[in-house]
């Protein structure tokens, strides 16, 4: 770049970033936006996940980002085109954010006092948005053709056994996913192996994507996910994946999950409680001592939370507390009868297979059997 046109963005950055603050400050600015926005177009974050207090506050992030960036051409045009990518996932279409430029500068207005808003901060917003609304529709178009990743930073790590973590993730950009899907993880330590674990987590609620990784060694993606990574580490996250959702109605539903299996049941558990579904369900989770019910008080809530459904955890060694003992299989078929349930597996491969079995053996049709492939 010539002086002139550094001094330039040097003058746009100190414009945007003057009025941001006049205007209330990001996250005012943020609220406005996403209140303008659903105003003129009802639906269009309903496929970004996440509360509208989440969403405000991505919009926030993202002001802020945009301030401090813009007069950094290279990392504007990428980080646009991250960002067309990501909203191409939730669904959203190039035409949709066309009055967002308008939308932006009316909630910059609206935020400061009389007489406040200048024509020099109404030209350096909207001339700002004219650019990156086409790298972001550039991104849109190339999330068509390129797979889509998102970097998500490590908010938390709790060690719930010596060989077993649950992780949280953030995404920096809204990444969508389904109660029951699964994602693929790269780390810094193993760049170009990628791993699929399943996401629990609560998408209506806020963009936190939870992990539970059980590491059988101290290396690989899970060995380094329990082991070494830490608050803080940034990972990549690809497109959500698996078909092992609830549909919006149907009948009752039958979980069974073995070890860390009980992740992507947790989501749908999650799905039954913040929907307020009316369908019962039973969740059975099967495991060898009492210790490896890692997650019980949180799963043993959401059942509460929920409008009808139940915990079943089953001991098969050792003593089982208050909780039955025995194989999973013999408390399902002890427990009731399925013919007429949706059910959902997750766990080992052995088990999937022994419990897919003893389930037809019950009466349940294949049809209604639903587990991802192990991988």
């Amino acid at each position: 770049m010539n002086p002139a046109d550094d001094a330039a963005l040097q003058e746009i950055r100190r414009l945007l970033g003057n009025s941001l603050t006049l205007a209330g400050g990001p996250s005012d600015v943020a609220s406005r936006l996403r209140a303008a926005l659903v105003q003129a177009q009802p639906t269009l974050f309903a496929g970004v996940p996440g509360s509208a207090a989440t969403q405000v506050e991505q919009l926030a992030e993202g002001l802020t980002w945009l301030v401090h960036q813009v007069d950094q051409p290279p990392a504007l045009v990428a980080g646009f085109g991250r960002l067309g990518a990501a909203l191409a996932e939730c669904g959203i279409a190039p035409q949709q954010l066309q009055l967002a430029g308008a939308a932006l500068a009316e909630a910059m207005r609206a935020g400061m006092a009389a007489n406040g808003w200048r024509q020099d901060f109404d030209q350096a917003w909207r001339s700002t948005w004219q650019h990156a609304y086409e790298w972001v529709a550039q991104g849109m178009t190339a999330a068509r053709y390129e797979p889509t990743t998102w970097a998500a930073v490590v908010v938390a790590h709790e060690r719930r056994r010596d060989d077993l973590a649950v992780i949280r993730l953030r995404p920096y950009l809204p990444m969508p996913y389904v109660p029951g899907q699964f994602a693929r993880i790269e780390l810094a330590e193993l760049p170009g192996v990628w791993r699929p674990y399943s996401l629990a987590g609560a998408p209506r609620r806020n963009n936190l994507i939870e992990l539970h990784v059980r590491a059988k060694t101290l290396t690989g993606v899970s060995g380094a996910l329990v082991h070494r990574t830490r608050v803080g580490d940034l990972v990549r996250l690809s497109r959500a994946e698996g078909s092992m959702t609830l549909p919006a109605a149907g009948p009752d539903v039958l979980m069974i999950a073995g070890d860390t299996g009980v992740a992507p049941l947790k989501a749908l558990l999650t799905e039954l409680a913040d929907t307020g579904d009316p369908r019962a369900a039973a969740l059975f989770w099967g495991a060898r001592t009492l210790d490896e019910l890692y997650d019980i008080e949180e799963i043993a809530a959401l059942a509460r939370a929920a409008r009808r459904a139940t915990v079943i955890p089953v001991i098969s060694e050792g003593p089982s507390g208050p909780y039955a003992a025995g194989l999973v299989t013999d408390a399902v078929a002890a427990y009731g009868e399925w013919s007429g349930h949706e059910v959902y597996l997750a766990g080992p491969p052995p088990m999937l297979a022994a419990v897919s079995a003893a389930l037809q053996h019950l009466g349940v049709d294949p049809a209604h059997i639903h587990h991802d492939t192990p991988e």
